[in-house]
């Protein structure tokens, strides 16, 4: 999936992955892709959540060798 912009989070606990998202969607336009990479397992909880109460979309979400990785759709 393309992105317009990467973010790693990787190796940041909770809430770190979500306050690091949310400054990064911040500089973005409507429309546009944020691909997240984060090793904190409850990520997947809170940016899914967070996705939704903020009126952006969870595109995708896969797990590799250990790192989650996020595509979410500024809204």
């Amino acid at each position: 999936m393309n992105a317009d912009k990467l973010l790693d989070a990787q190796g940041l606990a909770c809430p770190m992955p979500i306050v690091k998202t949310k400054k990064a969607m911040n500089d973005m336009e409507t429309g546009q892709v944020l691909e997240i990479h984060a090793t904190d397992k409850g990520a997947k909880a809170d940016l899914a959540a967070w996705s939704r109460s903020g009126g952006h979309e969870l595109v995708q979400s896969i797990e590799e060798n250990g790192v989650f990785k996020f595509w979410i759709k500024k809204g």
